[in-house]
């Protein structure tokens, strides 16, 4: 009995040694997509300190703009003739500036008009426009396609996949996905460190007062600040289809909460600190799903991922409320 056990727990073993590889780009690339979501809440932390949480449903917009642009290519007959590096372009651009634009427009009419007022009115309002993008958006795909169920369209180049060993087989969407987040992230950097809207942005999070007195347009960059956000957040709901295929008006909610956990991990309103916390969470949930299963012989399976990934948020909230990176604090008025 005992020898068989000792097998047992070799191939065991060997198994999770032979799955590490794919386990760990899966992590990977389900942490780029939480980091760039988690960007979203965390900028408007930074600006506003509040959490918005119709931010999910910003990045299920972006995925149903991007749907809707390759099922548009598709009946006019475009998406087999034009590059695949076209259609991405085309896609990804008009998930991002519509889902800006959006992010802008919840702002002026959800937010704006509660600057100032206690924190827990603007939360409800949050929570209260999340509710009616999700419902929007069902009716609007119920009209237009008599289903809120979409899958996106294959592309060839999309589908193939680059083996480098027996065990580890990288798909071409998991490199654009790994890609285009690098790049990304690369270049919020630049923009919020190096330009003058960056620093506008830096300011106002800093003390919106004083930046006003020096000329800032805080309503302006408070704006701004929602629109990049809205945008990220898009880019992640059009990589999150491509890679995924099938999105509705729900889908948001699951990944939208594990971004915000992300962001908490990482330090609200903490740039890098979004980063990390969804590369972190990413690579908990993979191997959380692969090796739960082994790690209590059958007992917990897969689908038990999502109650690791809570269970970092509640652990983060009661051990190190601002995060591992530190939350960006406003200066105190004297």
């Amino acid at each position: 009995m005992t020898s068989l056990e000792g097998v047992r727990s070799a191939l065991e073993l060997e198994l999770a040694l032979e799955i590490l590889p794919q386990v760990l780009l899966d992590g990977i690339v389900l942490g780029f997509m939480y980091a760039l979501i988690a960007l979203g809440y965390t900028m408007v932390y930074g600006v506003l300190e509040f959490i918005n949480f119709a931010h999910s449903e910003i990045f299920v917009l972006g995925a149903f703009v991007g749907v809707e642009v390759m099922l548009l290519l598709q009946s006019a007959g475009f998406l087999g003739t034009l590059h695949p590096a076209v259609v991405l372009l085309l896609v990804i651009a008009a998930g991002m500036v519509i889902s800006g634009m959006a992010a802008m427009a919840l702002e002026r009419v959800a937010y704006r008009p509660l600057l100032g007022g206690p924190r827990l009115v603007a939360l409800i309002s949050a929570i209260g426009a999340s509710f009616f993008l999700q419902d929007a958006l069902r009716l609007f795909e119920s009209l237009w396609r008599n289903t809120f169920y979409l899958n996106y369209p294959s592309l060839e180049f999309l589908d193939r996949a680059v083996p480098l060993s027996e065990s580890l087989v990288i798909p071409v969407k998991s490199m654009l996905v790994i890609f285009t987040a690098l790049a990304t992230l690369a270049g919020l950097h630049f923009f919020v460190n190096h330009t003058k809207l960056g620093m506008g942005i830096r300011a106002v999070a800093q003390d919106p007062d004083t930046a006003s007195l020096m000329g800032v347009p805080v309503k302006r960059v408070i704006a701004l600040t929602f629109f990049v956000g809205g945008a990220l957040g898009g880019l992640a709901g059009v990589l999150f289809g491509i890679h995924y295929s099938l999105v509705n008006p729900y889908t948001g909610f699951i990944p939208g909460m594990k971004a915000f956990t992300a962001a908490v991990l990482g330090g609200n309103g903490n740039i890098p600190g979004a980063m990390v916390g969804g590369m972190m969470l990413g690579l908990l949930e993979a191997f959380a799903a692969s090796y739960l299963s082994l790690a209590t012989d059958g007992a917990f399976g897969a689908e038990y991922k999502d109650v690791v990934a809570f269970l970092v948020l509640i652990l983060i909230l009661i051990f190190r409320p601002k995060g591992l990176l530190g939350e960006t604090v406003r200066e105190s008025k004297a």
